[in-house]
C-alpha cells in the first residue's frame, strides 16, 4: 500500500464573516501532479498557506508521508520537504535576487547560491540576473526569482500558484518537462492555475473548491474546459462576441519613441511606433521585462521624460504631461501591480475609488470640499455587484480581498470612468476563468462603444480573444502589427524572442 504525500482531513479556517475553509479533505499521493481548481475566493490559497504554515487552521489535521504533522511556520514546511511559490511574491525589494534566494539556503555560501542560480535559470529557461534588486524587477521576473528558489530546494511537495501566468509558450513547454520530470522522480505537485488546458495537460488528478467546500475530486485528463469551468463556477463561462469593426481616428500615436532607461537593469526603449484608434483593442504581447514597464510607464505619462513629439492624443502632444493631465484627457490605466500602484492598501475600496477620478469627471462625492461618503461608497458598491467582486462591501480595506478580486474592482473601477483610452496591464492575471471571460467582455464591450484599448499581457490566449491587431515587445523594441487572423501562437511565440521580418519592420517605422 502506497502512504500519501500528503493528507488532509476536515481542514477549517474561519475569518470574521468569512468561512475560507470548511471541512476540506484533500489526499496527494507521491509523484501525484494534484491541480486545485476554484473561483477567485474559493479558498484555494487559504488552504495552500495552512499547508505551507503560513497561517494555522481553525480544525483538522494534516499527515505528511503518514505521519501526523503540525506545521508552524514556512521554515518548519522548508524542513520537512514543503517549498511553495505564490502568486503575491516573497521577496525582500532592497534585496538581490541572490541575497533573497539565499536566505532560504543558509546552508551555501553567497557565491554558491548565485552559481546555481545561474545553473537553473539556464537549465529551465528561466531569464534572471542574481545580481539584481529585486525592486528592480517586474511581477514576471519576480515570479521566476520565486519558480528558481522553489526548485534549488528539490522538495518533495511542491506548490505553485499560478505558475506559468508570465511565461511564453515554449517557456512554459519547458516548464512542463521538467515538472514532469520531477514527478517522475516522486515529487508531489500541487498546481493552482485558471489556464484550464493546462490542468488537462499537466495534472493527473483535481480536487475542486467552491465557496471554502470541496465540491468535486476528478482526473481532469478524462474532463473538457467546460465540464472544469461547470464544476468550479457552476456554469460555462459566457462565449465572448468579438464582432469586426473598422477602427477609427487615432486616439494615441507614437512615433519614433526611444527612451533610454532609467535604472541600470531597466529597459532602453528603441524607435517605438504604435497607433491606437478609437473602437479598437490593440494587444502588446512579449516575456516579461522586456521593456513593458518602461513602455507604460511612458504612456501612462509616470515617466515624462519622451522627447517632445513623440507621444500624442489626438492632436495633443502628450509627451511631458503627467498622469494627472493625460486622465483629464480621458486617459485610465489598470497596473499590473495590484497593491501599491493600483490600490492603497490600507484604503477602503470606496475611497480606493477616488484614485483616478477628478474634476472633470461626473462624480457626486464631492461638497464644498468634503467627501460625500454615502455616494462614494453607493458609487464602490455598484462596481462590486457589477463585477461580483466578493468582499465585504465598500468599506473593506483593498489589501483584505483576493488577488483576483481585486483584480476585478480595479478593472471595473476604470471602465467606469468612461475612459476614450484605456491601458490595461495583465487584465486577468490570477483571475477565475468566468471573471476572466467577464472582464474580457468589458473590454470588448468598451471597444464596442468607440473607446481605444491597449492591453498588455503575457496571457497569449488572452490577446487572441479580445486583440484586432497584435505586436510583440522585445528587448525595448515593438514589432510590427499583425492582424489578429494572421496571428498564431507560433508566429508571435518566436517573435518574442525578437524574431520578426526586419523588412516589415523598417516597412511599419517609415509607412
Amino acid at each position: 500500500m502506497v502512504i500519501p504525500r500528503l493528507q488532509l482531513t476536515g481542514i477549517t479556517k474561519t475569518y470574521p464573516g468569512v468561512v475560507a475553509n470548511s471541512n476540506v479533505s484533500l489526499t496527494v499521493m507521491p509523484g501525484e501532479t494534484h491541480a486545485v481548481l476554484g473561483e477567485n475566493g474559493a479558498g484555494k490559497s487559504t488552504l495552500m498557506k495552512i499547508i505551507y504554515g503560513a497561517i494555522q487552521p481553525d480544525a483538522g489535521e494534516l499527515r505528511l508521508n503518514g505521519q501526523l504533522m503540525h506545521i508552524r511556520n514556512p521554515n518548519d514546511a522548508r524542513a520537512n520537504g514543503i517549498n511553495m511559490v505564490f502568486q503575491h511574491f516573497n521577496l525582500f525589494d532592497t534585496m538581490t535576487v541572490a541575497e533573497n534566494v539565499w536566505l532560504g539556503l543558509t546552508r551555501n555560501s553567497l557565491e554558491q547560491v548565485t552559481a546555481s542560480i545561474l545553473s537553473k535559470a539556464a537549465e529551465y529557461g528561466l531569464d534572471v540576473d542574481p545580481s539584481r534588486p529585486v525592486h528592480t524587477l517586474s511581477v514576471g521576473e519576480m515570479q521566476r526569482v520565486e519558480i528558481i528558489r522553489a526548485l534549488l530546494t528539490r522538495p518533495e511537495l511542491l506548490i505553485l500558484d499560478e505558475p506559468t501566468s508570465v511565461l511564453t509558450p515554449q517557456a512554459v513547454d519547458k516548464l512542463f518537462v521538467v515538472l514532469k520530470q520531477l514527478a517522475s522522480e516522486g515529487c508531489s505537485i500541487l498546481y493552482i492555475s485558471h489556464k484550464l488546458h493546462e490542468i488537462r495537460e499537466l495534472c493527473n488528478a483535481c480536487t475542486v473548491l467552491r465557496g471554502g467546500k470541496v465540491t468535486g475530486v476528478c482526473n481532469p485528463k478524462e474532463e473538457s474546459n467546460a465540464s472544469l469551468s461547470k464544476m468550479m463556477i457552476g456554469s460555462e463561462p459566457p462565449q465572448l462576441e468579438h464582432r469586426p469593426q473598422k477602427p477609427g481616428s487615432a486616439v494615441m500615436l507614437i512615433k519614433g519613441l526611444s527612451l533610454p532607461r532609467e535604472d541600470q537593469f531597466g529597459v532602453d526603449l528603441q524607435d517605438i511606433h504604435l497607433h491606437i484608434g478609437s473602437g479598437e483593442v490593440v494587444g502588446i504581447a512579449g516575456v516579461s521585462g522586456n521593456g513593458q514597464k518602461e513602455l507604460l510607464y511612458a504612456l501612462s505619462g509616470e515617466d515624462d521624460r519622451a522627447p517632445r513629439g513623440s507621444v500624442h492624443m489626438g492632436e495633443v502632444d502628450v509627451s511631458r504631461m503627467h498622469p494627472g493631465r493625460r486622465r483629464k484627457m480621458g486617459l485610465h490605466f489598470v497596473p499590473e501591480e495590484r497593491l501599491g500602484r493600483g490600490a492603497v492598501p490600507t484604503l477602503s475600496l470606496a475611497h480606493n475609488l477616488l484614485l483616478t477620478r477628478n474634476e472633470s469627471i461626473a462624480m457626486p462625492h464631492f461638497a464644498g470640499g468634503w467627501i460625500r461618503v454615502k455616494e462614494l461608497e453607493a458609487h464602490a458598491a455598484r462596481i462590486i455587484a457589477q463585477y461580483m467582486v466578493k468582499a465585504r462591501g465598500p468599506r473593506a480595506l483593498a489589501k483584505s480581498l483576493s488577488g483576483g478580486n481585486l483584480q476585478k474592482f480595479i478593472v471595473g473601477r476604470e471602465i467606469d470612468a468612461n475612459p476614450k483610452l484605456l491601458i490595461v496591464s495583465q487584465p486577468t492575471w490570477g483571475v477565475d476563468v468566468g471573471a476572466a471571460a467577464q472582464i474580457r467582455s468589458e473590454i470588448l464591450a468598451l471597444r464596442d462603444a468607440g473607446c481605444a484599448v491597449l492591453v498588455v499581457s503575457e496571457e497569449l490566449e488572452e490577446l487572441f480573444e479580445v486583440s484586432d491587431r497584435l505586436h510583440v515587445i522585445a528587448n525595448g523594441r515593438l514589432s510590427p502589427s499583425i492582424p489578429i487572423a494572421d496571428a498564431s501562437v507560433e508566429k508571435i511565440g518566436e517573435w518574442m524572442s525578437g524574431l520578426w521580418d526586419a523588412r516589415a519592420a523598417a516597412e511599419v517605422a517609415h509607412g
